[in-house]
């Protein structure tokens, strides 16, 4: 199989996101998700906001070398962390539209733009973002990896909805075995998506996965 090309796989990832929301009436938008404290329509904004971040890195330059790449980026971001603050902001922000289906025409402007800007970007470039600098490539990942397990999130209260696409997937779980480290395997009976839920702490480990994970359960969640 040939290397995930990054932006093909934002680009599915994104657009897993837009076949959720679009068409949901403002109802559907309160519904909860796998993030405690924002409805549909709070976690939409918050990748909104991820969205736009990548345009603004993307047109942000920097001189290499990179100081972190598409794994080890997830160390600034240690799970259990307190993001109370940003939490009630993006839950603030996205209750200011005149209606949530707001947020949804924002994204659906948004998405498909960061998209462009990333298949135009030189995948060996390196650009800065959040204090960081990085490959655009390992960016992508990055973005994508956010995107496919907030889809994941996204979709708790909402049965019918597609699953996120297998290219954003697997980045995700290259994600996820990169942070897990060569030195454990993840149990043969998780699915990709339960290895996401997992990893992450969105949904806990049972004994069965601590006694084939060993000492490696330790180290779960493997980001926030």
């Amino acid at each position: 199989m040939r290397p995930i090309a990054q932006h093909e796989a934002l680009a599915q990832a994104y657009q897993g996101i837009t076949d959720v929301v679009r068409g949901l009436d403002d109802a559907d938008l309160q519904r909860p998700t796998r993030c405690h404290g924002w409805l549909v329509a709070d976690l939409l904004f918050h990748v909104l906001c991820d969205a736009q971040r990548a345009l603004v890195a993307l047109a942000s330059p920097a001189d290499g070398p990179p100081d972190v790449d598409d794994v080890s980026y997830w160390r600034s971001f240690p799970p259990g962390g307190d993001d109370t603050r940003h939490t009630w902001w993006a839950r603030r922000s996205a209750a200011a539209f005149d209606r949530p289906t707001g947020v949804v025409r924002l994204w659906c402007d948004t998405a498909p733009a960061a998209v462009r800007a990333a298949t135009a970007a030189d995948p060996a470039a390196h650009v800065t973002t959040q204090g960081h600098v990085l490959r655009v490539a390992d960016l992508l990942a990055t973005l994508t990896t956010e995107a496919g397990v907030h889809h994941l999130d996204l979709t708790l209260d909402l049965p019918d909805a597609p699953p996120p696409g297998p290219l954003a997937t697997a980045v995700a779980v290259a994600t996820m075995d990169g942070l897990l480290s060569d030195d454990a395997v993840r149990p043969a009976a998780w699915s990709d998506a339960d290895y996401l839920l997992k990893a992450t702490g969105r949904t806990p480990l049972t004994d069965r996965d601590r006694w084939e994970l060993g000492e490696a359960a330790g180290w779960f969640p493997l980001l926030g």
